[in-house]
């Protein structure tokens, strides 16, 4: 028997965003990941694109999708090692407004149980620009599987106790009105 309380799934509207300078759509295995882990959970794929490891063009781009009133969320995957070319939290990091600290703390905690002490090399990051959220994940499939599985199938899911992302959408840009 269900609770009178219990609440509706709402299907969120994310972008995926693989920062890479070699990836395209035919082997971009990390977009994939988790394009289907997405649609398997019930959420929408907004939009997709593939961009170079340059901060000017993936602010560019994130900017556009937060700029989208049909884009809730962005996942981005690579770019977030110790590399010259890995610059995606840096161009995170110009777009956003507050920061959400605790996500690469956490995936980087959920990492350490499979891979040990590599976990620090990644910046796994995420945070908030104008309403819409903004996550980045290191590049690699299973890296994409642990944070989808580890963390934003939950707080994507506004069912999710006692509390997730979701629930704060509404208030996000309380500041501006």
């Amino acid at each position: 028997m269900g609770n009178a309380e219990e609440t509706a799934f709402l299907p969120v509207n994310i972008a995926i965003l693989t920062v890479s300078d070699t990836r395209t759509l035919v082997d971009d295995r990390s977009g994939d990941t988790l394009v289907a882990r997405l649609q398997d959970a019930g959420h929408v794929l907004a939009d997709r694109s593939i961009i170079k490891d340059e901060i000017a063009l993936i602010a560019d781009q994130l900017n556009a999708w937060i700029d989208n009133v049909d884009i809730d969320a962005v996942i981005a995957t690579g770019g977030t090692g110790l590399t010259g070319r890995d610059v995606t939290p840096e161009a995170f990091a110009q777009v956003w407004e507050k920061e959400i600290p605790g996500f690469g703390e956490l995936f980087r905690w959920l990492s350490y149980e499979k891979i040990k002490t590599s976990t620090v090399q990644s910046r796994a990051c995420a945070g908030v620009a104008r309403g819409t959220y903004l996550f980045s994940l290191p590049g690699s499939p299973g890296a994409c599987k642990d944070g989808w599985d580890g963390i934003l199938k939950d707080q994507l899911d506004i069912r999710h106790k006692p509390c997730n992302f979701v629930e704060l959408m509404p208030r996000l840009n309380e500041h501006r009105t």
